[in-house]
């Protein structure tokens, strides 16, 4: 008598999930599409005071019931606007850091691109009499410049291996002493301490949109820089050498993406004041979704950074009323986690 043979059971495994690139590309566009509607919608309808979508829509065609509605509107519309432009500049300068560079946590507030900005404003403002978003955005443009070359400067003192530890510390350096002269500026002149303070934390809040007319050529032109960027980004990712091999001008072409990512980040800077880790956060998630071709994380980081923007500044608007919480605040608390599950990656922790 035989014995009968039992067959190995198997055990099932869950289905696997879709890597990045296996997802399309459309679908991946119409959620985040979705979602920036959604914080644009949300964003004219939550607040301190909120807002019947039937009031808002009087007020945007002009037909609103009372003053103060259509007041409420107009500056929740300017501070959305402003919202979506620095959004998409500050992920997009971000985007080109990290590609250019190498390290996964550059970002414009991270290596105090921002605050060097935002400290170059206020000199200009206390020496210079500088007054205007047009001032502004050449004063951040210098400061921007400055502490790029100081950060890389630093970094290269370093050894190579702890490369994006040390960019980010060195960063975190400069914006500390940004941060502390913009202090003792506003010490020395307390007559103008609101307007300073404005530069120390970032904000869209009172805010004027039209504000965006007078830096539309900057923001066309490292738009334009940045957006065009992804081919000489995804050939840097393969190292120099082989990006000259593959043809390109590895020199002139990273000096236009870095013109780009500076044009970006001072006007971002020129608009809110220094608003960090948007450039961070936003990159990251793109790569989840779309996966790691440059071409397609510029795309969509220009959408999805006005997404987290606008919204980390609902957030700030309902997290403590009546006050308001700005949203340079919010998002270092949201971005800072990112950072270090970021480093902790890096360093094989």
């Amino acid at each position: 008598m035989t014995t009968p043979t039992l067959a190995p059971r198997v055990r099932s495994r869950p289905p696997a999930r879709p890597s990045p690139r296996s997802r399309p590309v459309g679908v991946v566009a119409a959620g985040v599409g979705v979602a920036l509607v959604v914080a644009v919608a949300a964003s004219l309808l939550l607040g301190v005071q909120p807002l019947a979508p039937t009031a808002v829509l009087r007020a945007l065609t002009g037909d609103a019931a009372d003053p103060t509605t259509a007041a409420i509107v107009a500056a929740r519309l300017d501070r959305t606007v402003i919202g979506l432009v620095v959004g998409a500049a500050v992920a997009l300068s971000g985007v080109v850091l990290q590609g250019l560079s190498r390290n996964p946590v550059a970002e414009p507030g991270i290596l105090g691109l921002n605050s060097g900005a935002a400290l170059a404003v206020v000199l200009g403002i206390r020496f210079l009499g500088l007054d205007g978003v047009g001032g502004y955005v050449v004063a951040a443009i210098v400061g921007t410049l400055a502490v790029a070359v100081l950060v890389q400067a630093l970094t290269a003192l370093a050894p190579r291996a702890s490369a994006p530890v040390s960019m980010a510390l060195a960063g975190a350096a400069v914006m500390a002493l940004a941060q502390s002269l913009i202090g003792a500026v506003l010490v020395t002149n307390r007559g103008s301490l609101d307007s300073f303070r404005f530069w120390q934390v970032g904000s869209v809040a009172g805010r004027d949109a039209g504000q965006v007319l007078d830096v539309l050529p900057f923001l066309v032109v490292g738009a334009l820089l940045a957006l065009t960027s992804g081919p000489t980004l995804d050939a840097v990712a393969l190292g120099d050498d082989l990006a000259r091999g593959l043809g390109q001008r590895v020199a002139l072409q990273r000096g236009l993406a870095a013109a780009g990512a500076v044009l970006l980040a001072a006007t971002a800077t020129a608009l809110a004041g220094p608003i960090a880790f948007v450039g961070l956060v936003v990159p990251h998630l793109v790569r989840v979704l779309v996966g790691v071709g440059y071409r397609r994380v510029l795309l969509f980081s220009t959408l999805l950074g006005p997404a987290f923007v606008v919204l980390a500044d609902i957030a700030g608007r309902l997290v403590a009323p009546p006050s308001e919480v700005r949203v340079g605040i919010v998002c270092a608390v949201l971005g800072a986690p990112v950072l270090v599950l970021v480093v902790r990656r890096v360093r094989g922790v």
